[in-house]
């Protein structure tokens, strides 16, 4: 059966890529004036964006029941991070949707949008350390399954 924290797990992943290619367009796109890499990074952002709204609403779920003990802390700060990530990926894809659409081509807001986008490749590149630490330091989300000792293995 699929938990919240498995689903979690699988969701987020794809904004993460997304975005980071996304971005990875966006530099080339800047320093070498093709369309075709402002195109790739505008559409990659647009749905990095709308899976960092699945993976925010996926892992306020996967977070439900966590909120006692030594979880509190790193995961109220992985949450903390989420939501400035959620928040900057709909900032930055608001405005590059207007500077893109309108065909604005002042050179402040290339830059201002180049930024914007900056700040939300390492917020997520945070939210993603602060997500990994909850796995594999401290075990959130982990189901252990000792193996049946009293059965013999079938021949």
């Amino acid at each position: 059966m699929i938990t919240a924290p498995h689903l979690h797990a699988m969701v987020i992943h794809f904004p993460i890529a997304l975005l980071m290619i996304g971005f990875l367009s966006e530099i080339i796109a800047v320093f070498s004036k093709w369309q075709f890499f402002k195109n790739v990074s505008f559409y990659l952002l647009s749905i990095g964006a709308l899976g960092a709204i699945a993976a925010y609403i996926s892992g306020s779920y996967a977070g439900d029941g966590m909120t006692d003990g030594l979880l509190q802390e790193p995961l109220g700060m992985h949450k903390e991070a989420a939501l400035v990530t959620l928040s900057l990926s709909i900032l930055t894809v608001l405005t590059k949707a207007a500077i893109y659409f309108l065909n604005y081509q002042k050179n402040w807001a290339k830059w201002a949008s180049f930024l914007l986008f900056s700040l939300l490749v390492g917020s997520v590149t945070r939210t993603a350390f602060l997500g990994g630490e909850l796995v594999f330091k401290h075990g959130a989300g982990i189901e252990l399954a000792l193996p049946d000792f009293g059965t013999k293995p079938s021949e």
